[in-house]
């Protein structure tokens, strides 16, 4: 079976995408990292704050009854929610902030020695979109996929269990919570289990469901207004579960509104839909643009959780949400073909496989 690495293999980067900047070494925004501001993607573009409830993200209690109607309507109108009453405890929320925050401090010479390899998907480095823009964006990452013990142990000999702890257990609590979101949108758009014949969706945890967690940093800016933390794109996974630090930064862009900051609430989670949900869906469920910006006091950090089906399954619209005068917008395809197309073109891959 191929595992989500084993598809980016065949998909290097070039060495120069990967090394993050030394951002303790610089006191100004070096041209490299300065975006454009004529740009409509830019930094300071149209941004609106979420003081006005109409501009932001559906607040969604994972216990209440009528939640999978609440799922529904957030992912129609805005592609993404805030999720509480999710059952990962705040103290494994502020531990896995904690470790990744002690990632992240470490000076830059040791952490490149878990660099991610350009045919690599894990370890150290900038985001894979970055060849994708002529500028470089105000971030460091770190990914894992399954164990983190090989890049833990190059940071730290002999300091490693406790980081890998956390992230191991982080990373099984984000899987059991997906599969219930996975069975709440099921429901939210009307599929039952016996319904979706779709073995590799309903079963994907049997089947090696690809999920990767990614750890983001972005440190304080002297020029916040200059640079981007992450550049506007959308995921490739079915959706990803974001914890976020409390340190705004987060957007989304919605059509006719622009920008609009996603405030961090207290141990609640962002999950927003993916690619792979929105061809699932029939692009019922949008998958949501959106990026990340930084500020001039604060660092902010990030971890993201992808949840997708397994590279070696199908994907194409659900059979329940087309016929009746209701044609599929996308062609079937392998998941590690859209994940290829993805990493060729970023956000044309969808328009390629339109019908």
């Amino acid at each position: 079976m191929t595992t989500l690495s084993e598809a980016y293999r065949d998909h290097p980067i070039h060495l120069h995408h990967i090394i993050p900047l030394d951002f303790d070494s610089v006191q100004a925004v070096p041209d490299s990292h300065v975006w454009p501001q004529s740009d409509k993607y830019s930094p300071s573009s149209g941004v609106l704050l979420p003081s006005d409830e109409h501009f932001s993200i559906p607040i969604i209690d994972l216990m209440d009854p009528t939640a999978a109607a609440r799922v529904r309507h957030a992912c129609e109108t805005w592609g993404a929610f805030q999720l509480t009453s999710h059952g990962v405890s705040s103290c494994l929320l502020e531990d896995v902030e904690h470790e990744a925050r002690r990632l992240f401090s470490l000076p830059a010479r040791q952490k490149m020695k878990a660099l991610r390899l350009p045919s690599g998907a894990t370890g150290y480095g900038l985001a894979r979109i970055s060849p994708f823009f002529n500028k470089f964006m105000w971030h460091e990452g770190f990914t894992i996929m399954g164990s983190s013990a090989d890049h833990a142990r190059e940071l730290w000999p002999y300091e490693y269990k406790r980081f890998c702890d956390v992230m191991d257990n982080y990373q099984t609590k984000m899987k059991a919570l997906a599969e219930r979101l996975l069975l709440l949108i099921l429901e939210s758009l009307d599929i039952s289990k016996e319904e979706m014949n779709y073995s590799s969706l309903v079963h994907a945890s049997e089947k090696g469901a690809c999920t990767a967690l990614q750890l983001n940093n972005y440190p304080s800016c002297p020029n916040p207004n200059q640079a981007m933390g992450l550049a506007p794109h959308t995921d490739t996974s079915l959706f990803t579960i974001l914890h976020q630090s409390d340190t705004m930064g987060l957007q989304i862009f919605q059509d006719g509104v622009g920008w609009v900051s996603v405030c961090p609430i207290a141990n609640a989670l962002v999950v927003n839909v993916g690619d792979l949900l929105h061809i699932l869906s029939n692009a019922r469920f949008h998958s949501v643009l959106h990026r990340a910006v930084v500020n001039q006091t604060q660092h902010r950090l990030s971890i993201a959780y992808f949840y997708g089906l397994p590279a070696d399954s199908q994907v194409s619209p659900a059979s329940k949400l087309v016929g009746s005068g209701q044609l599929p917008i996308y062609r079937s395809l392998m998941v590690k073909e859209y994940i290829k197309m993805k990493a060729e073109h970023l956000d044309k891959a969808l328009s390629l496989i339109r019908i």
